[in-house]
């Protein structure tokens, strides 16, 4: 999903410098929330864990040029689902950070583009999660419907944001709408493969609640992910 250089000019930054402050100001919000419901030490594990798995996202996993922009497997309702919002937020804007300071400096003049196309549709599937999850389920829990409602929104939401930001900075010819399709078109196939991620990995979840007899796990995870509200 990243918006190549150029998309967006220099002169057309100051909304993406306020989206992505809009974006941060929110995951700052969770984080205090996050924060005093688990403690430093569990949130700055979940963090760790989720910047490290978002760069693993982005430069090990299949990704490829479609359209205006790359297709990759960002498996945010995983994070989400496994790690809580907050950590995921921190984790999706690192990872973006690292990878493109380390491997991608071309990047970087789009950074705040990325961080809103990534946060911005993880709060909207924060949201949505409490709508359509009952507060007596666990996440280890949940139904197929329900992770590929989730995984909907937010892949959803990257595909609109990326849209958003084309039309923006390109106008609305006919070239740019064509790309614009053909990216959403390739970019909604992840929503047949991430659904399932989420489930495999909640099923390992699952299967080690039986066995984590120390709660070693439990501090790397979120407290939803096996407790009901």
């Amino acid at each position: 999903m990243h918006i190549e250089p150029g998309v967006v000019d220099a002169a057309k930054m100051t909304l993406a410098y306020g989206t992505a402050a809009g974006a941060v100001t929110y995951a700052a919000k969770e984080t205090f929330s996050d924060l005093r419901a688990t403690g430093v030490m569990s949130y700055a594990a979940r963090s760790a864990i989720a910047a490290l798995g978002v760069f693993l996202f982005f430069e090990v996993l299949p990704h490829f040029p479609v359209g205006i922009s790359e297709v990759h497997f960002i498996l945010g309702s995983t994070l989400f689902l496994i790690l809580g919002a907050a950590p995921a937020a921190f984790g999706l804007a690192a990872g973006l950070l690292i990878q493109g300071a380390f491997f991608a400096p071309s990047d970087m003049p789009m950074y705040f583009v990325n961080v809103t196309t990534l946060l911005v549709p993880l709060f909207a599937l924060h949201a949505l999660a409490r709508r359509i999850i009952p507060a007596g389920t666990a996440y280890v829990d949940l139904k197929y419907s329900q992770a590929l409602a989730l995984s909907t929104a937010y892949q959803g939401g990257v595909v609109a944001w990326v849209a958003f930001w084309v039309f923006y900075g390109q106008g609305f010819g006919a070239e740019t709408m064509a790309s614009v399709l053909t990216f959403g078109g390739a970019y909604m196939l992840v929503v047949l493969i991430e659904p399932l991620a989420d489930l495999a990995i909640l099923a390992a979840a699952k299967a080690l609640r039986g066995v984590d007899s120390r709660g070693l796990v439990t501090g790397l995870v979120t407290p939803r992910l096996y407790n009901a509200s």
